[in-house]
């Protein structure tokens, strides 16, 4: 089957790993792993590569693209052209493919790895109509077909996203309150061409729901008392969570934004933000959990402890991915863990107390 394009648009306006406890007797040293990584290849077009900076341009997108290489472990590659437009602030148009509900299912089960995909696969039933809306087939796009190990869903391109750059912080070093980060708004068009996607998007408020296939991130999709939600209704609300319990981050319900985008009129600026607001520069976070539970493959870092002289001992972690930061608790049956003073820092070094420690690898 051909593969079909789609385009979706961008508007302006917990997970943890690794326990180690420590006293001054502990000598440890875990071997790091070696991972294949995901590879996207950025194809810039000529309205940036004229741009008079486009250095700076590029250079930011390929830090976004950095963040995927280090984050998953899947031997796919990616071709995403990159291009400026004068409206807007970012837009994706992607290129995806049907498959049936039960294959796709069986095929996150084949490669699930991490505690998130066996949470989230608890809850997809194993049944040949998916428990959304009852359809017996949804769509993916071809990165997330390819990252399932589907054969048939390459192609040249799988993916163009558009850029207003005009009215963008073209990099971090220098932040103007009033203009738009290019680092998210990458990240965000990124997401969606990878899969973050919903048969909602387009829709109008109060138009009733698709009938036909669903797309990935409708599998999670809540409402806050736990039932499965799909639909347009703007009043309600609808929450990404893999179980129905843990309520992660609350979705869009107003048209002109995407349904799969994070609901954002308060609240901590995110990446997959319906709205934008200027000035503020989030990183990917509950994003990679997305794409972790759709059947990317998130890496976990391995963690290595080692003496560093009387007293002391120095916790690092392989790879250094973005955003994870270590935490301590004297007690592992207490939910009270706090961020060590070191924050995101590695590899750290900590001093030997009277009684034992226990560190862990947290990513928010």
């Amino acid at each position: 089957m051909l593969p079909i394009k789609r385009s979706n648009k961008f508007c302006a306006r917990s997970k943890s790993w690794i326990f180690l406890a420590w006293i001054i007797s502990l000598n440890c040293l875990c071997a790091s792993a070696v991972w294949a990584n995901l590879v996207i290849v950025p194809t810039f077009a000529s309205n940036i590569a004229s741009d008079p900076n486009a250095a700076t341009i590029e250079a930011t997108i390929n830090q976004v693209i950095a963040i995927y290489k280090a984050s998953f472990s899947d031997s796919v590659t990616v071709n995403i052209t990159f291009q400026e437009m004068s409206g807007g602030l970012g837009m994706s148009s992607f290129y995806f493919n049907s498959l049936a509900y039960s294959t796709y299912r069986a095929r996150l089960v084949a490669g699930a790895t991490t505690a998130n995909d066996a949470l989230a696969l608890a809850h997809i039933p194993a049944t040949s109509a998916n428990p959304v809306n009852g359809t017996s087939t949804m769509d993916l796009t071809l990165p997330n077909g390819r990252a399932l190990g589907l054969s048939g869903w390459n192609s040249a391109s799988d993916g163009t996203i558009s850029l207003n750059t005009s009215i963008m912080n073209l990099s971090r070093s220098s932040i103007d309150g009033s203009k738009y980060d290019l680092y998210s708004v990458a990240a965000h068009e990124i997401d969606e061409v990878l899969g973050v996607d919903s048969a909602l998007d387009g829709s109008t408020n109060g138009a009733p729901a698709p009938t036909g296939n669903i797309m990935v991130m409708d599998l999670f999709r809540y409402d806050q008392n736990g039932n499965r939600s799909f639909n347009t209704v703007q009043a309600d609300q609808a929450w990404f969570s893999l179980d129905g319990k843990n309520l992660l981050v609350r979705y869009n319900q107003t048209a002109g934004g995407d349904f799969h985008d994070w609901y954002s009129p308060t609240g901590t600026p995110r990446v997959q933000d319906a709205y934008a607001v200027a000035g503020n520069t989030p990183n990917l976070t509950v994003e990679l959990i997305a794409l972790d539970i759709i059947g990317y493959h998130l890496i976990i870092p391995s963690v290595a402890m080692a003496k560093a002289g009387a007293g002391k001992a120095t916790i690092s972690w392989v790879p250094a991915n973005p955003g994870f930061a270590l935490q301590e608790t004297t007690n592992l049956m207490s939910t009270n863990w706090v961020n060590c003073a070191s924050g995101t820092n590695n590899p750290v070094t900590v001093t030997n107390t009277s009684v034992p420690i226990f560190y862990r690898i947290y990513h928010p």
